[in-house]
């Protein structure tokens, strides 16, 4: 999902608050490199926050199919970038989701546009995992959903402690998900171990 089109008046916006920041810092916004680096900047802040207008239940509401099928739906390894809401920087990683339908599916893909609407605001992982979890469980009523997201943050990375590789893994669940022994299969599952 990608932002094309730009309210101008955000966009004008950003460019002079981008401006005021790289000439605060120093910088000489005329010279050849930084030219344009305002308008660039401004134009990726729009598109890291385009889910803000987007509603995630309605894409999942728009491709509901009834179908007789009660076993759990696994969609593993969806890539996802966000920003986070304390420092802007960047964190990004994997999600996972199980659902346990009750009589409608949803298409596949939507899943993952979900993940990108929800993504694509301020945020911290463990409200992202909460909201993908809970929007999920009320476009489709299924048995059960859960959600495991695996993210590497750059606010740890390449500050504060700067400890590389870490990641934070944060899970939220419902419904038949509850019982220890499903969400053990749904960690074999996005493990990929195979009794």
């Amino acid at each position: 999902m990608i932002l094309t089109q730009y309210e101008p008046s955000a966009l004008e916006t950003l460019k002079q608050n981008v401006a005021d920041v790289l000439t605060t810092v120093g910088e000489d916004i005329n010279r050849e490199g930084l030219v344009n680096t305002p308008e660039r900047v401004a134009k990726c802040i729009l598109q890291f926050t385009s889910g803000y207008n987007i509603d995630p239940v309605a894409i999942l509401n728009s491709a509901k199919f009834k179908e007789d099928y009660s076993k759990p739906v696994v969609i593993k390894d969806i890539e996802f970038y966000s920003l986070c809401e304390h420092h802007m920087l960047p964190f990004f990683g994997k999600v996972h989701v199980a659902y346990i339908p009750d009589g409608q599916i949803v298409g596949l893909s939507k899943i993952p546009r979900v993940v990108d609407t929800l993504s694509r605001r301020l945020q911290v992982q463990e409200r992202l995992t909460r909201e993908l979890c809970q929007c999920i469980q009320q476009a489709l009523q299924p048995r059960g959903v859960m959600v495991v997201i695996e993210a590497q943050h750059m606010c740890m990375q390449m500050r504060g402690v700067e400890k590389q590789g870490a990641t934070t893994v944060t899970s939220d669940y419902s419904g038949d998900f509850s019982s220890p022994q499903m969400r053990e299969e749904f960690y074999n599952q996005i493990r990929g171990d195979r009794k």
